[in-house]
C-alpha cells in the first residue's frame, strides 16, 4: 500500500526499498508466492485511484518477471489479465507469466535498473555491452534472461561462428567477475551489489557508488583456433591476447618480436608509413615491456621497419590474423596470468607466474619466461580461494602436493579452474559411448 500510495508514508526511500520488501520474502518461502499474487491483483481490483492503480500494475509487472503463481492459483491470474487486456501492461505481463514458468522463479527481487524501468513506463530494458576491441553495443535484456542466453543474442549479432568458451563478465568497484551461464543475469548483478554493499561498510550519508558495466569476452580457450572464425579474431582473440604479450608473460624469440611489433603496427596504421619516425616513442605498444631496453630505440625502429616492408599490402585483419597465427604456437597461448608469491615449492621462485590454459595449470618462472611445469586439470584434486590466497593439491589427497599462493585474485584462479574442469568434464561424458547411468 506504501507502493501505491495509499498508506502515507513520510521519508523518501531508496528507489527499490519497497519492491525488497515486497518481494524478498516471498522468494525465500514458496506459498508467500500466491500470497504477494493474490495482494496484488486485490489491490487492482475495482481500484478507482489513476495513480495507485497504475503503481499495481507495476507491482504486477515485476512480480511476473521474478516468479510464477501455482498451479492453482495460474489459471485466476490469467484470466484476470485476460479480462484487463485492455490495459498497455496486460499483455506484457502475460508474456513474463510464461517465460517465468518456462524458466523458473529468480532468486533475488528486482534489479534497481528493472524497478526504474517500470516507473518511467518503459517496458524493454536495454544493456550495454562493452568489447575488447573499444566497440560497445546494446542488447535488450529480460527479467528472466539468463547469462546463457545473453550471450547467444551477443554473438550471433557479432556473426560469431559459436558462443562455446565466451563469457559475460560484471566490472564493479575493483572487481571483474565472470557470470554463471546458469544464472538469471539481473540475479547476479543485484548478488553482485549487495555483497559489495555488505563487504564495504557505507559512509555516514554517503551512497556507495555500486555502477557496473557488462563485457563479454573469451573465457577458456579450448578450441580456439586461430582463422577458424574471422569476427571473434578480429574483435576478441587479437585484442584480448596483445595486452598479455605486451607485458612480457610470454617466451619468444627475438625474431618473432620484431615480426610482432611490425603486424601490431600494421594493425594500428595499416600501410601507412608516416609514423615511422614516432616508433621510438610507441615501443610500449609494439615490444614486449622486459625486452624494450635490450636495444636502443632506433635499433628496434630499423629492425620493425625491415619487417613491415616485408608484409607489404596486408590489411587490419590479415596482420591481425598473422599475429595470433604465431603466438598459437606458443604453449602459453590463450591463457590468464597471475602474479603470486608461492610458499611451498623450495626450488622455484618466490615469485611466480601462474598460467591458466587449456592445457592446465602451469608455473612460469617470470624472469626467463620458462615453464618450470603444468599440472593437466587431470592430476588437479583439491583448490580453495579466499581474499588473499589461492591453494591447489596435485595428486591424491593423502600423497597429493599441495602449492599455497598469496594474491588477491584468487577469486579469479578459482573460477577459471572450476570453468576449465567443468568443460572437462562435460566434453568427457559426451564422448562416452551411449549407455544408460544415473547421474
Amino acid at each position: 500500500m506504501k507502493y501505491m500510495g495509499d498508506y502515507p508514508s513520510k521519508r523518501s526511500r531508496s528507489v527499490n526499498e519497497l519492491t525488497d520488501q515486497i518481494f524478498e520474502g516471498a522468494l525465500k518461502a514458496e506459498p508467500l508466492k500466491d500470497e504477494i499474487y493474490c495482494q496484488i491483483i486485490k489491490q487492482l481490483t475495482d481500484n478507482h485511484v489513476k495513480y495507485s492503480e497504475e503503481k499495481g500494475w507495476e507491482l504486477l509487472w515485476l512480480c511476473t518477471g521474478l516468479f510464477p503463481p501455482s498451479n492453482m492459483l495460474l489459471p485466476h491470474i490469467q484470466r484476470f489479465l485476460q479480462s484487463k487486456k485492455h490495459h498497455p501492461l496486460s499483455g506484457d505481463c502475460m508474456q513474463r507469466l510464461h517465460k517465468a514458468l518456462r524458466n523458473g522463479s529468480r532468486k533475488y527481487p528486482p534489479h534497481l535498473v528493472e524497478v526504474e524501468a517500470i516507473q518511467h513506463k518503459t517496458t524493454q530494458i536495454f544493456h550495454k555491452v562493452y568489447f575488447p576491441d573499444d566497440t560497445d553495443e546494446a542488447f535488450e535484456v529480460e527479467s528472466s534472461t539468463k547469462a546463457k542466453d545473453f550471450c547467444l543474442n551477443i554473438s550471433t549479432r557479432l556473426l560469431l561462428k559459436s558462443p562455446e568458451g565466451f563469457s559475460l563478465f560484471v566490472k564493479i568497484s575493483d572487481k571483474v567477475i565472470s557470470v554463471p551461464e546458469g544464472d538469471f543475469f539481473f540475479d547476479f548483478v543485484r548478488h553482485l551489489t549487495d555483497w559489495i554493499k555488505k563487504s564495504r561498510p557505507a559512509k555516514e550519508g554517503i551512497v556507495p557508488s555500486l555502477t557496473y558495466q557488462v563485457f563479454f569476452m573469451k573465457k577458456l580457450w579450448t578450441i580456439t583456433v586461430p582463422g577458424k572464425d574471422s569476427f571473434a579474431d578480429s574483435i576478441f582473440h587479437y585484442y584480448q591476447e596483445l595486452p598479455k604479450y605486451l607485458r612480457g608473460y610470454h617466451k619468444c624469440s627475438r625474431e618473432e618480436v620484431f615480426q610482432l611489433a611490425a603486424l601490431i603496427y600494421r594493425v594500428k596504421f595499416e600501410d601507412d608509413k608516416s609514423h615511422f619516425p614516432t616508433i621510438p616513442k610507441m615501443l610500449r605498444e609494439l615490444v614486449p615491456q622486459d625486452l624494450i631496453r635490450q636495444m636502443s630505440p632506433d635499433d628496434w625502429k630499423r629492425s620493425v621497419v625491415a619487417y613491415f616492408n616485408k608484409q607489404a599490402g596486408k590489411s587490419r585483419e590479415e596482420a591481425k590474423l598473422m599475429f595470433l597465427k604465431i603466438i598459437f604456437k606458443w604453449p602459453s597461448f590463450g591463457s590468464a596470468f597471475f602474479e603470486v608469491k608461492q610458499t611451498t615449492e623450495p626450488n622455484f621462485p618466490e615469485i611466480l607466474l601462474i598460467a591458466i590454459n587449456k592445457h592446465g595449470v602451469s608455473l612460469i618462472d617470470p624472469k626467463t619466461k620458462d615453464i618450470l611445469t603444468t599440472h593437466p586439470f587431470t592430476k588437479i584434486s583439491n583448490w580453495s580461494s579466499g581474499n588473499t590466497y589461492f591453494h591447489i593439491t596435485i595428486g591424491n589427497l593423502v600423497r597429493g602436493s599441495k602449492l599455497l599462493c598469496e594474491t588477491s585474485l584468487g577469486y579469479k584462479m578459482d573460477d577459471l579452474l572450476t570453468s576449465y574442469i567443468s568443460q572437462m568434464l562435460t566434453t568427457m561424458n559426451r564422448q562416452r559411448p551411449g549407455r544408460g547411468h544415473s547421474k
